[in-house]
């Protein structure tokens, strides 16, 4: 296909009225972020349903692009190429529309409706092969009408995953219909939509409650949405604009996003990353679509969404990579038998993802947002060298024309953010240092240890039992190359378990098995933190306490009355590092070097440090039992995803350890974790004068005191008294002196401010949400509050500092500022 400057516009134009309303609007829709200005409003245009199609179609296929230059051309051509191989297999038949893809289960019918949109793509836009192909429309056609006769119909039942019906589907089909519209009977499309309407009716948008919530609300509003305009159906678009405002608010239990930027999806799961990016892609597409019309999604609360952007998903963005601890089953999701791009998932394709979705949000946003998430999508595209985001294969010319527009556009990218966040509604923490980036999964009765369902992540057992991610310069791909498929399960890094072995799908699907405890979450300021987990174990008797204080340079590990009764050894596992295939990175044991190939686990009977090459340092104050080992791991995706690819992959990995024993009793173990440091700085932190202090290690209460930082944090289990802090009641509590941290306090209470950093900021939480007030003591001279924030009242100042906190029961900081006496 020559280059659309040469080629007969008038040619492509004649050949399909869709991809003329498509080029219209490239003309005069703004390139970075595909966002249209205002539809025409009512009355100033003669069919408004077709300014809404126009608008669509430009979100669908992109703007701005040149289709024949790089990496549109390719792109473009690969599109045109699958659709000539399913126009190939296309055989229509009793019960499929491809042999390879029968409607029982019906995934085989969301697929099929996938073909077909790839071909109705490959025939509207230019540059693939075959624009204007009347033979492949023609296909498309009776594969419509095929897949409406067969199955998806009025008249049929729905079977086996409701998604497929009600939302994988009728997406895929609407899409089809409106690049199609044109050349599809009016008697074809209205079947279409007949179908649709039997699959979601109009009461799949009533009540707030069950599959019709957070992201999937979204789905089916963009459904509903999608079907008024196709249909000319105005109560439709104003159903599904309307349905979209129980969205917004913040929630306090259940499906959505909390206040503190947490958000969960199917109840009890952690779900920022797939879900996340289906709620943002999707609001996105519908505050564009219908902006300036009479419809335009107006509901004020809207706001918290934009909102969301930087407080809860930029957070969990790392280098272009999205945590795999808020991506839930999809973890487990390698090269899919069922994508016909050969397309591997991993953390930086779900990362991109939500890129795509912020860029795609922007059209929507205030400048002065829009600017700001430039510059970090710009950020998240420069540092992203593990998996390059402009030449991401699952990206449409439609989302990398948005993208490249945003990374040539003015403005500087932004760097990596300093600073903790902490996500105490679905038990999950971030920290964030120069260099560095930390993340904790934990679980509680609220959050559930894993997910599993549809023959996804069965394995995912501990994954919510104090897994510490850590990346260092570097490491982007630590959790991207076939970590999830070789990984030991038993030995994911940082938590604490019983070598018990445990079934697939051990405790049940979608969420269901959670621990029986509360205390999970912590306190930060902003910038350091506590974060604890009251440990209960999957099917075993394990019971443990768990602490990590993240500092300047480390994250301090505590864990204490570690306890079972399996008759299996319990181990804390310091960290289960993937080298890649083949691996040498130096494992260093107090400067000693062990082998670098695979060979028997060893045991260092005293070890005070370790490092691993590329990756950082361990750090054992008082010495350690450390247990070793490097090996080579074979499996396959298949092993964890029963959709996945079934071929072998080996990795190495360096894995250390710490044995409690079989049966422990109130065991214990202290480590710092210091990603990306030198041996030189580990060693030094391991030989040289004490930096940190572990005031307290039991199951009544842990915590560090780091003079340097002016830091003294302690997670107290029940009420307790430490380092001069008395509380009288679970708690979690941070002391900064020196610094009112981030996160401030108010300004309330009256008082002159100390001198030469003569302050101090003490920020308390209840991780156990009882709600109950917490009476806090802090055994030290002070000359005056200068503020504190709501929930906080000063009962006495002076020779010692009285506080009663009414704490909430969201884990929220509760922080007073006081200068020194």
């Amino acid at each position: 296909m020559p280059p659309l400057s040469a080629w007969s516009r008038r040619g492509f134009l004649t050949a399909t009225g869709t991809g003329a309303l498509a080029l219209a609007l490239a003309a005069s829709l703004p390139a970075a972020h595909a966002a249209p200005g205002p539809a025409p409003a009512p009355g100033a245009a003669a069919d408004p349903f077709a300014a809404l199609r126009q608008r669509w179609l430009a979100l669908q296929l992109g703007t701005g692009f040149d289709p024949a230059a790089e990496p549109y051309a390719s792109r473009l051509a690969e599109t045109g190429r699958l659709a000539g191989t399913f126009l190939g297999d296309m055989a229509p038949a009793a019960g499929s529309l491809w042999p390879d893809q029968p409607f029982d289960p019906p995934a085989g019918i969301t697929r099929s409706y996938s073909r077909l949109h790839t071909m109705a793509e490959a025939y509207v836009q230019p540059g693939t092969g075959r624009t204007g192909d009347p033979e492949l429309a023609e296909a498309v056609d009776t594969g419509l009408g095929h897949l409406g006769a067969e199955v998806y119909n009025p008249a049929t039942t729905r079977y086996g995953n409701w998604w497929e019906w009600q939302i994988g589907s009728p997406r895929l089909l609407l899409d089809t219909l409106a690049l199609m519209y044109d050349r599809i009977a009016p008697e074809r499309r209205e079947a279409c939509l007949a179908a649709v309407d039997h699959f979601v009716p109009d009461t799949m948008l009533g009540d707030y409650t069950g599959t019709s919530t957070g992201a999937n609300r979204v789905d089916l509003c963009r459904v509903t949405a999608l079907r008024g305009v196709l249909g000319a159906a105005p109560a439709k678009i104003a159903l599904a604009r309307d349905a979209l405002s129980p969205v917004f608010p913040y929630v306090t239990e259940g499906d959505g996003l909390y206040a503190d930027g947490s958000f969960v999806q199917h109840t009890w799961v952690a779900y920022s990353g797939t879900y996340g990016h289906v709620l943002l892609d999707g609001l996105g597409r519908l505050f564009t679509l219908l902006a300036g019309s009479e419809w335009e999604v107006t509901d004020p609360a809207r706001q918290i969404i934009l909102d969301s952007v930087e407080h809860a998903y930029a957070p969990l963005l790392h280098d272009g990579l999205m945590m795999d601890s808020v991506n839930g089953r999809a973890i487990s999701r390698g090269p899919l038998l069922s994508d016909d791009r050969g397309i591997v998932r991993s953390d930086h394709y779900h990362g991109h993802q939500l890129i795509a979705a912020v860029a795609l949000l922007a059209g929507a946003a205030p400048a002065a947002e829009r600017e700001r998430w430039d510059g970090m999508v710009r950020g998240w595209i420069a540092r992203d060298t593990t998996s390059p985001v402009l030449t991401d294969r699952q990206y449409g010319v439609a989302d990398l024309a948005r993208l490249q527009a945003v990374a040539e556009g003015p403005g500087p990218a932004a760097p990596e953010p300093v600073g903790h966040k902490l996500f105490a509604a679905m038990d999950r923490a971030v920290h964030r240092r120069p260099g560095w980036t930390a993340n904790i999964a934990m679980a509680s009765d609220r959050i559930a240890y894993y997910e599993n369902g549809n023959g996804e992540n069965p394995r995912g057992w501990h994954t919510g039992a104090g897994m510490l991610y850590h990346w260092s310069p570097g490491g982007g791909g630590q959790y991207t190359d076939a970590y999830w498929p070789t990984v030991d399960w038993y030995r994911l890094p940082g938590t604490t378990v019983s070598t018990k072995k445990l079934a697939d799908n051990e405790g049940g699907g979608w969420g269901e098995p959670k621990p029986d405890v509360r205390w999970v979450g912590g306190v930060t300021d902003g910038e350091y933190a506590a974060a604890g987990q009251h440990l209960k174990g999957l099917g075993s008797t394990l019971e443990a306490r768990k602490s990590w204080f993240c500092a300047d340079d480390a994250v301090v590990c505590l864990g204490a009355g570690i306890t079972a009764a399996d008759g299996v050894p319990v181990e804390t596992v310091v960290d289960n590092r993937c080298l890649g295939a083949g691996g040498t990175a130096r494992l260093t044991v107090d400067g000693e070097a062990q082998p670098d190939g695979p060979g028997p686990a060893r045991t260092h009977p005293r070890a005070r440090w370790a490092h691993l090459e590329g990756h950082g340092g361990y750090v054992f104050p008082g010495g350690a039992r450390l247990h070793t080992l490097r090996e080579d791991r074979t499996g396959a995706w298949s092993d964890i995803n029963t959709g996945s690819s079934p071929e072998p992959v080996t990795r190495r990995y360096a894995t250390l350890w710490l044995d409690h024993g079989t049966d422990p009793a109130g065991a214990s173990y202290a480590y710092l974790l210091m990603p990306g440091a030198d041996p030189a700085a580990v060693a030094a932190r391991a030989t040289g004068p004490r930096r940190v202090t572990v005031l307290a290690n039991d199951a009544r209460r842990q915590g560090v005191a780091i003079p340097a930082l002016g830091l003294t944090a302690v997670n107290f289990w029940q009420p307790g008294t430490a380092a001069g802090l008395s509380v009288s009641g679970p708690a979690s509590v941070l002391l900064r002196r020196g610094s009112g941290g981030r996160g401030g306090a108010g300004r309330e209470s009256g008082g002159r401010g100390g001198r030469g950093g003569r302050t101090a900021t003490l920020t308390v939480s209840d991780p156990a949400r009882s709600g109950a007030p917490l009476d806090v003591l802090w055994r030290h001279p002070v000359r005056a509050v200068l503020g504190h924030g709501p929930g906080v009242e000063v009962r006495s100042a002076g020779s010692a500092l009285r506080l009663r906190v009414t704490p909430g029961t969201a884990c929220s900081p509760h922080a007073c500022t006081v200068a020194l006496d």
